[in-house]
């Protein structure tokens, strides 16, 4: 009966209710306070929140609040530290100075939530509250017993680096904000970069500094920000925000820059090439994400290749037909970047080692040999051709009326005029032929006393049908006679030997 009695005054006097949101209730007699139940973990440079609400007897007035840090696991606080008082006149310990706050000022609300900022790990520990205020006129205060226990780890959390999407000549703002939302000492942000293989350094644009954003009366965001033009060398680069916080607690975070770039295309390779070699030209299109490649021959700008990333344009046993420009063509998304190339192919026309009959063919690329019998060879297919049939003929025709006239003059000499009589002259008659690019010529030529006289001269132009006929040099281009036989290429003589 007697533990019975106990039991119930023990309960009477304390009462204690838990929430479903984590918090705890107790009650010794008419004076409640409410706290986290359990620990609140809390990380170092950082701060923590200690939620608390309170109610008091109708009889008292709250006029202060303090909280005390207690030596930790033990279960009264027995020399308790002062970290906050209310009332600014009263000194707090050292190491808490302006590092608590009461979140809602008006003690009269019975809201008992404080931030302490700057974290330490020294900072663990139990903390409880005293209320002092005039109860029935007098001064009074109110001591709780439940504690709230706070446990300050290492700090893990990093910072928030805000990148937007990278374009090579497109200025762009990095951020960086510190973690917490904190209203203690401002942080110190800076900014490095590193290469593949470097060492951090300063990154080299308009950094600003730290900016704070108070959020409410106890919580401000820390931020700063970085102002750059990004290039293709700042691709692949990594770019670190690093948080320097109270008492040399540092956080830091980096991220790996994506920069969209497109360079010139680079061509190499032997543009310089012999007919029946190998043209291999390789275009190399530095750029992020890969462009697309192809290759063209102007003018018809044929797509001969088309692949993305480096190409190679490979074209085995080239003539003189692949000479010209070949351009390379990167394209990405909506930009294209062209370069160009001119490939040079030599033709060496084949020699024949036969000597006799040789003459000289011209072409495009310079002179070459040839041996008679190739021409003559060429000359009788040339015959399948209806104007080389039509010039022939006209040949054969021209030497007969040669002939005719010859003969006619011979004859004509046997003749006797005027009571004279004439001396017959019975001297050979030589025909002599000759052409140009334009017309044909002949002459018949008479000796007389060792001279050779005009008798007759015959001449025209050449039909433009005859003038893409091959020409040939006969034996009569080096007769040193043809000199003299020019003049009779413009005038008509016709003179009879007297005897």
């Amino acid at each position: 009966m007697f533990v019975l009695i106990c039991a119930t005054l023990l309960f009477s006097v304390r009462r204690i209710t838990a929430a479903t949101d984590g918090s705890v209730t107790s009650c010794p007699g008419k004076y409640c306070i409410t706290v986290r139940e359990g620990e609140i973990a809390a990380e170092a440079g950082l701060c923590v929140v200690i939620p608390c609400s309170f109610t008091t007897a109708s009889s008292f007035t709250p006029k202060h609040l303090l909280w005390n840090k207690c030596e930790p696991l033990k279960l009264k606080c027995a020399n308790p530290v002062l970290i906050f008082h209310s009332n600014k006149n009263v000194t707090v310990q050292a190491g808490f100075k302006k590092r608590v706050s009461l979140l809602e000022p008006d003690v009269r609300l019975k809201n008992c939530r404080i931030i302490i900022n700057d974290l330490t790990e020294s900072d663990s520990g139990s903390y409880q509250l005293r209320v002092e205020g005039v109860n029935n006129g007098k001064a009074d205060g109110f001591t709780f017993s439940q504690k709230v226990n706070i446990s300050v780890k290492g700090l893990t959390q990093k910072p928030t680096v805000g990148i937007p999407p990278l374009t090579e000549g497109q200025q762009t703002t990095l951020s960086c904000t510190a973690p917490g939302l904190c209203s203690g000492s401002d942080p110190e942000i800076t900014w490095t970069w590193r290469g593949a293989g470097e060492k951090d350094s300063h990154i080299t644009g308009n950094i600003t500094a730290v900016k704070t954003e108070n959020l409410t009366s106890v919580t401000r965001r820390h931020s700063s920000t970085l102002t750059f033009n990004p290039s293709a060398e700042h691709h692949g680069t990594d770019v670190t925000c690093k948080v320097r916080f109270t008492n040399n607690i540092t956080t830091e975070e980096t991220e790996t820059l994506i920069v969209t770039y497109m360079k010139k295309p680079v061509i190499s390779g032997n543009t310089a090439v012999k007919e029946g070699d190998v043209l291999r030209l390789t275009c190399s299109g530095d750029s992020f994400p890969p462009s697309r490649v192809t290759w063209t021959k102007l003018p018809i700008k044929n797509v001969l290749h088309n692949v993305s990333g480096a190409a190679t344009l490979l074209i085995s046993n080239v003539t003189a037909e692949c000479s010209g420009q070949y351009v390379c063509t990167a394209e990405q998304r909506i930009t294209n970047v062209t370069t160009a190339a001119e490939v040079t192919v030599t033709f060496f026309p084949k020699i024949s080692n036969q000597t006799p009959g040789e003459c000289v063919s011209n072409n495009v690329t310079g002179e070459a040999e040839q041996t008679l019998t190739d021409l003559l060879s060429s000359f009788l297919i040339s015959f399948k051709n209806l104007h080389v049939l039509i010039a022939f003929f006209i040949g054969i025709l021209l030497s007969a009326t040669i002939c005719c006239l010859a003969l006619k003059c011979c004859r004509n000499q046997q003749k006797t005029s005027g009571g004279m009589t004439l001396e017959m002259v019975t001297t050979q008659a030589v025909p002599l032929t000759d052409a140009s690019g334009v017309g044909l010529g002949a002459v018949l030529l008479q000796e007389k006393d060792g001279n050779q006289l005009p008798v007759q001269y015959i001449s025209r132009k050449l039909f433009p049908r005859e003038m893409s006929l091959i020409v040939f040099r006969s034996s009569t281009d080096r007769d040193p006679r043809m000199s003299s036989l020019t003049s009779c290429l413009v005038t008509l003589r016709s003179d009879i030997v007297r005897g």
